[in-house]
């Protein structure tokens, strides 16, 4: 069981990235997938979750509502998501998680399996 998140980096607020998270030994197309942040000196929070159900049902934290995306690809095990309009508070290490169910939820401790993280940096 394997999470692989990547595509951090350091953008210019109001650029763009895309993370990408690729799941393995995982049966993905009956995996509700999350993005969690991290930012130095806080505590883990959620970002974006969107389930296997219901074409994909999503759910954002209030702050990147309309910035963020997120997507998935049951093909390729793989979900992204999809950061516009950067802010300096974006700032983090982005985690990947799954969890099995189709509800989501935006609570780390209900997620079974995480990535590595990766660094994303936006600079003022």
């Amino acid at each position: 069981v394997q999470l692989q998140a990547f595509g951090g980096g350091l953008v210019q607020s109001g650029g763009s990235l895309r993370l990408s998270c690729v799941a393995s030994g995982l049966a993905f197309g009956r995996l509700t997938m999350g993005w969690f942040r991290q930012a130095p000196g806080k505590e883990r929070d959620f970002v974006a979750a969107i389930s296997w159900s219901g074409g994909g049902n999503t759910y954002y934290e209030d702050s990147v509502k309309g910035r963020f995306t997120i997507s998935r690809d049951n093909a390729k095990n793989t979900v992204y998501l999809q950061m516009n309009s950067l802010k300096p508070e974006d700032t983090a290490v982005y985690y990947c998680a799954a969890k099995y169910g189709m509800v989501i939820v935006p609570a780390g401790v209900q997620y079974d399996y995480w990535g590595q993280g990766t660094q994303v940096t936006v600079s003022s």
